[in-house]
């Protein structure tokens, strides 16, 4: 998947992070997307389907969804600071982070927006007892779980990461966007979970007017090219060795979807 935006100091080299305890994994069969619209509290949502548990494919409609979608992230990529910071600490920030650039207080961010995959609290996820208590909310009395996101920027760059050069620099009229943050929950994963919320986010961009589609990937990261390829994306760039070693992380590839050739 797509790295996490930098919101703290950069990481230890993977040798140095600690070796993560094994978690429950829950059998699931490959999730099918079904073309309806939702009754739920998901209403409008695209769906996927699993044994008739619906999981919605939606932009977040509430705060409490916006921090279990930030738990997520934190489960995922800020797994080695947890015992040193702090999951609800580390949450805090990322939740303050995103809510300044959903809002349009951080500069260079016109538009952006947290896209979920959520479902509701059920025997589909009782085996996942770490994933149900750190992200799930609570909709319309219903109790749902975020089980995938992304976000959707509208921006011209990304911090500390590679600028695309499509379609130009036009502070006035900018089309061009990126993908962060893609995560889907690790006892879901290789489901078409990731896929669908990536082909989500084109739809949004889309209906933004977005011509040129980013997204910045590791370059050991072989399931999460995949799944961008599959997607369209194509190979535009790489980030040079020495700055990677500077920010503490692996290497970067950046990837470009030309929004034009995508059937509509």
């Amino acid at each position: 998947m797509a790295t996490a935006s930098r919101l703290f100091a950069p990481a230890p080299p993977p040798a140095a992070w600690p070796r993560c305890l094994p978690s429950n994994r829950v059998a699931v069969p490959r999730l099918r997307c079904r073309a309806s619209a939702a009754t739920s509290p998901a209403g409008g949502a695209a769906l996927l389907e699993r044994d008739g548990a619906a999981v919605a494919l939606r932009e977040f409609v509430t705060l409490d969804e916006l921090r279990a979608a930030v738990r997520l992230r934190v489960r995922t990529f800020y797994e080695y600071a947890v015992e040193s910071v702090g999951a609800e600490a580390l949450a805090d920030r990322e939740f303050e982070a995103l809510q300044d650039r959903i809002s349009g207080k951080m500069i260079n961010f016109q538009r952006v927006s947290c896209i979920n995959g959520t479902v509701p609290l059920s025997s589909f996820l009782m085996a996942a007892e770490e994933l149900c208590s750190m992200c799930k909310f609570v909709e319309d009395g219903e109790e749902r779980v975020v089980i995938g996101s992304l976000d959707l920027n509208q921006c011209l760059w990304l911090p500390d990461e590679m600028t695309g050069m499509r379609p130009g620099v036009n502070e006035d009229s900018q089309t061009r966007a990126y993908l962060s943050n893609v995560c889907v929950a690790k006892e879901l994963q290789n489901k078409g979970l990731g896929y669908a919320l990536v082909d989500k986010s084109k739809k949004l961009a889309r209906e933004w007017g977005i011509t040129d589609l980013y997204v910045h990937v590791a370059i050991d990261n072989i399931a999460g090219q995949k799944l961008y390829k599959k997607s369209g994306f194509v190979y535009e760039g790489e980030e040079p060795a020495w700055r990677a070693r500077f920010l503490g992380r692996p290497r970067r590839l950046l990837l470009w979807l030309d929004m034009n050739k995508e059937p509509l």
